[in-house]
């Protein structure tokens, strides 16, 4: 597809049109080129990353897979994607999809690194495209993203996910999108093959990343509680499992109370949504609680305790981890467990 001819392939069928729009001066129309299943580049192919390209193949798209190591190339062909080392390979994509651990990730991919003169997104996408970015990231640098898009004619979508690799695997991510109301439609049928349900909370990026961040931290505050409370139970001699049974049937049948609560007991603490990246999305949370004028002195526990959690070694296992901190504090000194429950 050439870059002087920027279309949609997104239209059932390839002949249907959306209304076109102009963006910074640059007329887009969203017409199909003849063809349902246009080219989507992906970057960041971690525990997330990977499974959800791996889905978007097998619904028939044609996924380019951007990693910097070439020993990945092998497994991801395996997968149905078409993986290459060579960002620029992305540059032709309608859409291109960034799952990412932080700001500074996302930023270089879109602003590109100026140590080898790479180009990063911003300025190699023609017109018209679209980057959806499904990391969870600020508000800021949302917002900082889809300016800079915005200013070579392109459209920014932010969806991040709730879900872990497994709902990922299976389609059942619940996704928060906001952006321009053309371009989330337009993401629609990719948004489709990757989740089990799509809120759109507006035309500002960053309202999603927020929903985001506080979410997750009701997830952490959550996750915090549920070990501190089972700890008490094994304290007492006491079998955790049929507290947490009972908890999750009759006050809290929350998905979070039910899958974390039951790994907690079970002292299960799989290397999944590791502590640093939940201490990256709680300072993120509290800068933005801070910029509001709103404390959340919660979170501000689960925050020390993360640090107390890196700090012990136990960097690489799940927020489940908090369990095991709580655990720890009470005197009970359990070897973690890292296998599922």
């Amino acid at each position: 597809m050439s870059k002087h001819e920027p279309c949609s392939p997104f239209a059932p069928g390839g002949t249907s049109e959306s209304p076109s729009r102009e963006h910074s001066g640059v007329s887009r129309s969203t017409a199909a080129c003849g063809s349902a299943l246009g080219e989507i580049g992906f970057v960041g192919l971690g525990h997330m990353g990977r499974p959800m390209a791996a889905n978007l193949a097998a619904a028939g798209r044609r996924v380019i897979a951007y990693v910097r190591r070439s020993d990945q190339l092998g497994e991801l062909e395996a997968l149905g994607l078409s993986p290459t080392t060579d960002i620029g390979d992305l540059l032709d994509c309608d859409v291109v999809i960034s799952m990412l651990p932080d700001d500074d990730a996302v930023s270089e991919v879109v602003f590109g690194r100026r140590d080898d003169d790479l180009d990063g997104l911003a300025a190699g996408l023609m017109p018209g495209a679209i980057h959806l970015s499904m990391s969870t990231i600020s508000t800021a640098a949302a917002s900082v993203l889809a300016s800079e898009h915005a200013r070579h004619g392109q459209g920014y979508v932010a969806a991040p996910v709730f879900g872990n690799p497994d709902a990922a695997k299976a389609r059942q991510l619940f996704i928060v999108a906001a952006g321009a109301p053309a371009d989330i439609e337009r993401c629609r049928p990719v948004l489709d093959s990757l989740g089990q349900r799509t809120f759109t909370v507006g035309s500002d990026p960053g309202d999603a990343n927020l929903f985001k961040l506080l979410g997750n931290m009701m997830s952490a505050t959550a996750l915090e509680m549920l070990g501190e409370v089972v700890a008490v139970v094994r304290k007492r001699g006491l079998d955790p499992q049929p507290f947490i049974d009972i908890m999750t049937s009759a006050m809290f049948g929350g998905r979070a109370h039910r899958i974390y609560g039951d790994k907690i007991a079970k002292q299960v603490y799989t290397p999944g949504f590791v502590l640093p990246l939940v201490l990256k999305d709680v300072r993120l949370a509290l800068a933005e609680a801070e910029k509001a004028g709103a404390p959340m002195p919660s979170v501000g526990v689960v925050r020390d305790r993360l640090i107390s959690g890196i700090a012990r070694g136990y960097g690489d296992l799940d927020w489940t981890a908090l369990g095991l901190i709580a655990a720890e504090e009470a005197g009970l000194y359990a070897v973690p467990s890292v296998t599922a429950g």
